[in-house]
């Protein structure tokens, strides 16, 4: 028989990272089922490959076509951003498979319950339900706007566990914490997928992006703000050029308005040595992976989720230091450096970037350890194959097969998404501007978990501005 999936997930233009996994993993999906493509209501695709292949819907037919019997199986994929407010909606009413993004989905539930419920208090009544008295502190906390790496430690993530028939997972570490939560629940391991990149030389990239040819460079990529170590990296570089190193520093990508990094530059004095390059196209960001001598993925707390931009770095064969926590320590330690964010990590950063700096050969031959790994481990054909496997699994298929010999297209990037810009808080109202909107301009400017959201974000932040009127206009009726 031939498989029909209904597959949930975000695309472009919607600017998650999720976007660009599911239009890289679709094409090979589809070698063994039809695919059904449910994006956001009022969203329509920017890839023209998903056009041309796959039938797409809006979400809210969904349900009225599952209960006909017309898909064997629904597949959703939930992250921590507004970008799947659609998918978990229907998801609540509609039991399927759910690709676990992020095993913390705190500030999600957080946004959903101000803009989507359009009452804050059921957050707040969920964590005093999920996590007592000091869950309800947290939740008292942020809704004021006091937004702090405590939210971490309470996942909020209980619900969509609740309502899914069996999660799938990228790491081992994001199953262990499920199944201590819900020992009955199916899980499944599957690779995240990743398109193995060309190798592009050094030296051209760095003629191409204006870099000198002989200074050593270190990197950080994505969307910058405190969670992704900046500050421990950049007493680094001070330390490397206290040694004598012309150590200069590259961030690539957006920075969150509410971290401070010009002050951090400048009080560390790195002026003249740090570059921040803010948004970046896709060709510039691959020219700066190429041009960099050692990529730092550095991230603490995180909501246990798996890198894909840390796997483009890898594939790219570029040495990498990564942050020793979470699903960030499976990789091998022959592969990655891994970092410890104790007191050492500073120290670790120093050590690791020296030794890589002054040895190009051990930094070349970790670079090709970390393609390998790459090109073994995370093949967008080995994502598929174990996805629909577990799908089997899961709806008591027989093993399928393949109904098309090669992937629908190749999953090259095709998609060049807007510049993402920085998050400004909405302007307030005259009257007093209610606890809610400060809090959520704060909370969601701050997120920051995937490279790409800010697009998204800054809708956001325009919904809030909205339900800031709406409350001005009933006071007035009032």
């Amino acid at each position: 028989m031939t498989l029909r999936i209904a597959y949930c997930s975000p695309v472009n233009p919607a600017p998650s990272g999720i976007s660009d996994y599911s239009e890289e993993l679709l094409p090979y999906l589809a070698q063994y089922a039809e695919i059904t493509l449910f994006i956001e209501d009022g969203l329509w695709p920017a890839n023209p490959q998903l056009i041309k292949h796959l039938p797409i819907k809006p979400m809210r037919q969904l349900e009225r076509l599952a209960r006909r019997g017309v898909f064997d199986a629904i597949v959703y994929h939930i992250g921590n951003s507004p970008a799947h407010a659609g998918i978990w909606r229907v998801a609540q009413r509609l039991p399927g498979v759910i690709v676990l993004h992020d095993f913390v989905l705190h500030h999600f539930m957080l946004w959903y319950a101000a803009n989507v419920q359009r009452d804050v208090q059921k957050y707040v009544a969920m964590m005093r339900t999920r996590y007592g008295a000091e869950g309800e502190h947290i939740a008292q906390l942020m809704i004021r706007s006091r937004f702090s790496e405590a939210a971490f430690a309470f996942p909020c993530n209980e619900e969509v566990l609740a309502v899914a028939r069996a999660v799938i997972g990228h790491s081992h570490y994001l199953l262990k914490r499920v199944t201590a939560l819900r020992p009955d629940l199916p899980c499944g391991y599957v690779p995240m997928g990743v398109p193995l990149p060309s190798l592009i030389d050094r030296n051209e990239a760095r003629l191409h992006l204006g870099l000198p040819l002989d200074r050593p460079l270190l990197a950080s990529f994505g969307h910058i703000n405190a969670w992704k170590r900046i500050e421990p990296t950049l007493r680094a570089v001070a330390e490397l050029r206290r040694e004598g190193l012309d150590v200069h520093c590259v961030l690539v990508g957006s920075v969150s308005p509410n971290y401070d990094l010009k002050g951090v530059i400048q009080r560390l004095g790195l002026r003249e040595v740090v570059t921040v390059t803010g948004y970046v196209s896709r060709a510039q960001f691959e020219d700066y992976v190429a041009a960099t001598d050692v990529c730092l993925n550095l991230r603490y707390p995180t909501a246990g989720e798996t890198s894909a931009s840390l796997l483009r770095l890898l594939g790219a064969g570029k040495p990498t230091l990564v942050s020793a926590v979470d699903a960030f320590c499976e990789l091998p330690s022959d592969v990655v450096a891994h970092v410890d964010v104790d007191a050492s990590e500073t120290d670790l950063i120093v050590a690791y970037c020296r030794r890589l700096l002054t040895d190009p050969g051990l930094a070349t031959a970790l670079g090709k350890r970390a393609r390998q790994y790459v090109a073994t481990e995370h093949t967008l054909d080995g994502a598929a194959q174990a996805m629909i496997q577990f799908l089997a699994q899961v709806y008591g298929w027989p093993s399928p097969q393949r109904i098309r010999p090669a992937p629908l297209w190749d999953p090259t990037w095709v998609v060049e998404p807007p510049p993402a810009q920085s998050i400004s808080r909405p302007a307030q109202s005259a009257s007093s501007p209610s606890l809610l909107v400060q809090a959520m301009a704060q909370v969601i400017a701050d997120i920051g978990l995937t490279e790409d959201d800010t697009i998204v974000l800054r809708s956001v932040a325009t919904r809030i501005a909205e339900l800031e009127g709406d409350s001005v206009r009933n006071r007035a009726r009032r």
